[in-house]
């Protein structure tokens, strides 16, 4: 397919034409230069597991209006719909030019993002496609010979001499098949939008010469950026990746290279730089803002259908809360102590400040096996050696390894990010030393300050925004550039705060580190505001919208301020709340690793983005004086990269730093190709053209380097040293509430015999009708042969129902269809053949109430047979209890054993998951006794199940905890000794 239309696909690539599937697998992830290129055979896989040989497509366009090529009745279609676009163009008036192909646009658009994102995430949850044409038997000689001749006819001419339309499999056919329709879509949905901007077309009135050739020149590059991103792109992913196929067959791994090393998903975000530069072109701003809503309607089919798709066909679950140990330990691999040990951290702070500096982990080093040699000044006896070596030889059941679940849960509690998980009883009750001073600055300066004028207002927020911005960059930075030299943040609390003596430093290294999260955060969010505050107080409300570059300049500046979101949240997204708090320049027992992963693929420094919200508001208040704050931001920041973060990085990650990322990459490539280009035309001149290029980055490299000294030398004079004391605490309230259900009944009772229609609840392992909270409820059930298949059971409350025959209140999940296995999560498949008797005898089962279908509050419940999905009930059992043990003592032993009960239930019993000492099973990687694993440690698939073992707790002892409670403790032990805890000091 040739890349003259502005939608496309895809961020994937797959192996060369040439692999096998055993060779995809093999290949996966490795560079493109590693890869052997085969070009003549490429094996595809179904999901049945048959193995074909993929036959060569062709270019569509190519197939489409070359004459030599037949024509398909989908391709004279196809050009009939689009001749037909050019005829109305020259026949309608611009006015109605103009209303036709928006709609026509519209349509085109819709049937793009909406219909082929609702066809494919069927396709790609039930092979909804792939099914449909089996059961219409389009392609099934015997059933309808007339549709399979025509799709055949269809597809043949398309396809070179390899392809064979008998020997492939049903699932590549229909995918030709749906090629077809796809070509239909983006040829007229592209050509639609090119016809409506040609219809809007003017020449905008107010604007100087040069300014119009600015336009043009930029709308022509933006055009020949945008075909040249998708020819490249359609190079990587090639038509499997074009069309979708992998939703249809697999033919390799996921690769990325190329154009898709340039930015995040380029086919749905730089891919659409041409709409931008047709409408500088035509200069119409409806143009323009049809170009973004069009654009933002292919972010949705990214956000809906194509990553949901990707993180379903190639993403990998991975538990929640598995502690899985950063090291082995110490007694099996060696006496010396690591950096991670407790054991290995120095005694005294302040008379070896040389070893609290970060460790350099070069590239042969990782946090696993990283260690360090100690050596003690003085003398000490032998029995002091084998006392120390005890201590960290003996293995105590209360210690256990350190595991990155642990380090995470103990710097880390709920942190604010900005104003996301905002406590406004944690801020009342506990204010820091810095906070306060800060609000008794501002509240005497507010009753201080005289009456300004309106100038003299405006330069007060300016000094106050570039204050906090520059207090942001440059402060903090000179603060996190004393924490990586000499530990300053956490020596000044061992220096002035007393800790307990088995402490061994830690407690100094959490308290410096959560006093820095909160002054981090909150200058983060004054500079934004005091930001805000400026840009309000200049802005003025345009007159008219419509002449000028107000609307414009409003436009531009919303995108650059969503630009600055979108980047923070991608950012977020990588470095966690260890990355954004700078958590590398304080704790050393976190693994020291780097990963290139998310918006880090394409930029090295991401948070320069930040600078984008400050330019977009300044277009949006014209003001100059944001202007110039937006300088002193890139400024400031740039010095705090040089400064703190670039050394900072290079001492602890040495030569395992990346020294290009892949946008830089990408752009070098294409200059270097370039400039060979260049200098091969310029000849003789091309010595001078070098020499030139030399000196002015020479030019600006010196430049740089001055102002740098100057700033250093400025800072060196003001050292300033920040101390605030903060802790936290967390209330969180659970609710529970009944929805009632619009019920929906059925009037074809009269034709069933609901006097055959029986269920009955099996009794539990006790041999009653008591049913242990997460135990297992099976139901047998019993009903007419003909009974309708979409039957279906659930469960509810005794007395919820006033009524018996129609059930109104919701079972929130608590149901399970009688035919199970005809059914895909809540939909009914109605499309599988079944086979029925006519046997008089009548029809028996069961279902298992199991997971999220059971009740997860104690209580007396019953259990309800309705008629073909709707809510009239036929029959009903109960009642039957749900009950929770509850510990017959309030002491260590009772607590953790009716925890060892109710744990494995909300797990699932899933061994998986399971503490080793309720029968769980231990990982055959493990197997070898290295694993130090406590035996009461226990992990989850999913935050719900956290919730569970929450309401059980609740129920059992009275107490309530958030699920983040539970999944950091994930132990017996642990959760025991926090329950009793909690009951003493709840005691009135």
């Amino acid at each position: 397919m040739t890349l003259s239309s502005p939608q496309g696909l895809r961020q994937r690539k797959f192996l060369d034409e040439g692999s096998d599937i055993s060779a995809a697998q093999d290949a996966y992830g490795q560079p493109e230069k590693t890869r052997q290129v085969r070009e003549e055979v490429v094996w595809g896989k179904t999901p049945g597991g048959e193995v074909f040989r993929v036959p060569t497509t062709h270019d569509v366009l190519t197939g489409l209006f070359h004459p030599r090529y037949p024509k398909s009745h989908l391709d004279i279609l196809n050009l009939s719909l689009l001749g037909l676009q050019l005829v109305l163009f020259y026949v309608l008036p611009r006015p109605a030019a103009k209303v036709f192909f928006l709609l026509y646009f519209a349509f085109w658009r819709a049937a793009y993002d909406a219909g082929l994102g609702w066809v494919l995430t069927k396709q790609s949850k039930k092979k909804w496609m792939v099914r449909e044409v089996q059961r219409l038997g389009w392609l099934d000689e015997k059933r309808n010979p007339a549709a399979r001749h025509w799709i055949r006819a269809q597809l043949q001419g398309k396809m070179g001499k390899d392809y064979s339309f008998d020997e492939l499999p049903l699932e590549y056919n229909t995918w030709l098949l749906f090629r077809q329709l796809v070509d239909v879509i983006l040829l007229n949905d592209f050509l639609a939008y090119c016809m409506f901007a040609f219809a809007c077309f003017r020449v905008p009135e107010g604007l100087s010469f040069p300014v119009h050739v600015m336009r043009w020149i930029g709308g022509v590059a933006l055009i020949v950026f945008n075909l040249w991103v998708k020819t490249e792109a359609h190079n990587v992913v090639k038509d499997y990746g074009w069309y979708w196929g992998d939703v249809f067959f697999q033919r390799g791994a996921l690769i990325f290279d190329g154009v898709f090393e340039l930015a995040p998903h380029p086919m749905y975000s730089v891919g659409y730089a041409g709409y931008y530069g047709l409408s500088l072109m035509v200069g119409s701003y409806p143009v323009l803002y049809v170009s973004l809503a069009a654009h933002a309607a292919q972010f949705a089919f990214l956000v809906f259908f194509e990553n949901p798709h990707i993180e379903r066909m190639y993403g990998k679950r991975t538990p929640i809360a598995s502690r899985k140990p950063l090291f082995v330990s110490e007694c099996k691999k060696s006496r010396t102590p690591k950096v991670n040990d407790p054991s290995s951290l120095l005694s005294s702070a302040e008379d070896n400040a040389d070893q609290l500096t970060t460790p350099t982990v070069t590239e042969g080093e990782s946090a696993t096996d990283t260690e360090l040699d100690t050596e003690c000044e003085g003398e000490t006896t032998p029995k002091d050696k084998k006392r120390e070596l005890d201590n960290i030889c003996t293995y105590d059941p209360m210690q256990r390894t350190i595991s990155q679940h642990d380090l995470h849960n103990k710097y880390f509690r709920r942190d604010m990010v900005g104003l996301y998980n905002i406590d406004l009883l944690r801020q009342v009750f506990y204010s820091s030393d810095a906070m306060l001073a800060l609000l008794m600055v501002y509240i005497v300066s507010a009753s201080l300050l005289p009456a300004l004028s309106y100038h003299a207002t405006l330069m007060l927020h300016f000094a106050h925004a570039c204050a906090w911005c520059i207090f942001h960059s440059v402060g903090l930075g000179v603060l996190l550039r004393a924490q990586s030299k000499s530990k300053f943040l956490v020596r000044h609390f061992l220096k002035n705060y007393h800790y307990p003596p088995g402490d061994r430093g830690q407690g100094a290294v959490q308290e410096a580190f959560t006093n820095w999260k909160s002054l981090y955060n909150v200058s983060l969010c004054m500079t934004y505001t005091s930001l805000a505050g400026l840009a309000w107080k200049s802005y003025t409300v345009p007159v008219a919208w419509s002449e000028g570059d107000a609307l414009l300049r409003h436009t531009l500046g919303s995108l650059l301020i969503a630009l600055h979101a979108w980047a923070a949240m991608e950012s977020f997204e990588v470095l966690g709340v260890f990355g954004w708090f700078y958590g590398d320049f304080f704790m050393e027992d976190f693994p020291a690793h780097l990963e290139y992963t998310g918006i880090f693929r394409y930029l090295n420094n991401p948070e320069l983005m930040s600078g984008a919200s400050f330019l977009g508001l300044a277009l949006i208040s014209g003001s100059k004086l944001v202007g110039v704050l937006a300088v002193v931001r890139f400024l400031s920041y740039c010095w705090f990269l040089q400064t703190v973060e670039n050394p900072h990085m290079r001492k602890l990650y040495g030569d395992s730093l990346r020294k290009e990322a892949g946008f830089v990459k990408v752009i070098k490539s294409v200059a270097s190709k370039n400039a060979r280009l260049l200098e091969s035309r310029a000849g003789r001149h091309a010595p001078e053209i070098r020499r030139v290029a030399k000196e002015v980055k020479g030019t600006f490299d010196k430049v740089f380097e001055e102002t740098a000294d100057v700033v250093e030398e400025f800072l060196a004079k003001s050292k300033p040293r920040i101390s605030e004391v903060m802790q936290e605490t967390k209330v969180l309230l659970q609710q529970s509430r009944e929805r009632l259900v619009i019920t929906r009944v059925a009037h074809d009772l009269s034709s069933y015999d609901t006097a055959k229609y029986k269920t009955s609840i099996v009794p539990s392992q006790s041999g009653s009708m008591r049913f242990h909270l997460g135990e297992t409820i099976k139901v047998n059930w019993q009903a007419p042969v003909r009974h309708s298949r979409r039957d279906w059971i659930g469960i509810y409350r005794v007395g919820a129902n006033k009524s018996t025959l129609v059930t109104k209140i919701s079972s929130f999940g608590m149901w399970i269809p009688v035919h199970n296995e005809e059914w895909d999560e809540d939909l009914p498949l109605d499309d599988i053949s079944r086979t029925t008797t006519r046997s008089k005898e009548p029809e028996l089962g069961s279902v298992s109430f199991e997971g999220s279908t059971l009740p997860w509050t104690i209580g007396i419940y019953e259990v309800r047979y309705h008629h073909d999905g709707k809510y009239n009930v036929l029959s009903l059992d109960g009642p039957f209890e749900v009950y929770v043990s509850e510990p017959t003592a309030l002491d260590f032993t009772s607590v953790r054993e009716c925890l060892a009960h109710i744990v494995p239930l909300c797990l699932d019993s899933d061994p998986y998951l399971m503490p080793l000492s309720c029968g769980g099973t231990q990982e055959p990687a493990d197997a070898d006794g290295s694993d130090t694993r406590d035996v009461d440690d226990f992990s989850f698939w999913s935050e719900r199940q956290a919730k569970r073992i929450c309401s059980a707790i609740e129920q059992a002892f009275g107490v309530e905890y958030a699920p983040e409670v539970v999944m950091a403790d994930a132990n017996l032990t642990a959760l025991a000794n926090r329950i009793l805890v909690s009951k003493q000091m709840l005691v009135p």
